[in-house]
């Protein structure tokens, strides 16, 4: 790396170091950026050959990725989760970003899609990262599954399926008392409207809605955050596919 790439690259860990700090409270430490680093490197590595994300540039990464991941820390503020699934965590967010933060969480990462959660694994093995478990499956599968169902203090998705479906994904995970995070975009607001009656079916309860502010993203964006109140009937989640078929 010449000395003028060198600069640029400090200059934008810099800058992605400021910027989690005035968002979102969040401090990176010398090991935290390092590990974003590794994960920023490979995953443009990966990306050229499987085509994990569309996003491909660093400056979007480190916002759209990143940034992105971090604002979740808004839902909890000073208690992260003890156990969180990051449900279609695709190439890996906001689940890793949000471990290698707080390193003493327990992380399940599902993904359905085998190049996704291959390269999720990749990461969690270089970056050893302790307490991460990645497995291939759909979410409907895994909440059906003894250890899984109803056993999480919460579950995230992002940019996944509309709310409606993403409540009969998440909230089967979630233990009474634990929450689930929907990161939206502008159609948030409306989605968690509509989905109120599917949310109440599956023993969930609207909580509240945390708008984002991200750089350079004049897109609105948000946190939906759903209380588990009562126990998902068993029923649910319904067998794969169904869901996005048929939204309750």
């Amino acid at each position: 790396m010449s000395r003028l790439s060198l600069f640029c690259y400090n200059h934008r860990m810099e800058n992605l170091a400021r910027e989690a700090l005035s968002l979102f409270n969040v401090h990176l430490t010398g090991r935290h950026i390092l590990a974003l680093a590794t994960f920023e490197r490979e995953l443009m590595d990966w990306n050229q050959k499987f085509n994990l994300t569309a996003i491909r540039d660093v400056e979007s990464i480190r916002t759209k990725h990143f940034l992105d991941s971090f604002s979740c820390v808004m839902a909890w503020k000073a208690n992260p989760p003890l156990r969180l699934v990051d449900v279609g965590t695709g190439a890996g967010f906001p689940g890793i970003p949000l471990k290698i933060i707080y390193p003493a969480m327990q992380l399940t990462l599902v993904e359905s899609v085998g190049k996704k959660a291959n390269f999720c694994q990749h990461i969690v093995d270089v970056l050893g990262l302790e307490n991460v478990t990645v497995i291939h499956s759909r979410a409907e599968d895994l909440g059906q599954k003894m250890g899984h169902r109803e056993s999480y203090d919460w579950a995230v998705a992002r940019a996944v399926a509309n709310l409606s479906v993403l409540s009969e994904y998440l909230l089967p995970l979630v233990k009474i008392g634990g929450m689930v995070l929907a990161q939206k975009g502008e159609s948030g607001p409306a989605e968690a409207q509509s989905a109120e009656k599917a949310m109440k079916l599956l023993g969930g309860k609207l909580k509240k809605l945390i708008p984002v502010n991200l750089p350079g993203v004049a897109d609105d964006r948000f946190l939906v955050l759903v209380d588990k109140v009562a126990a998902t009937p068993p029923k649910y989640p319904r067998s794969a596919g169904i869901a996005a078929k048929m939204p309750l």
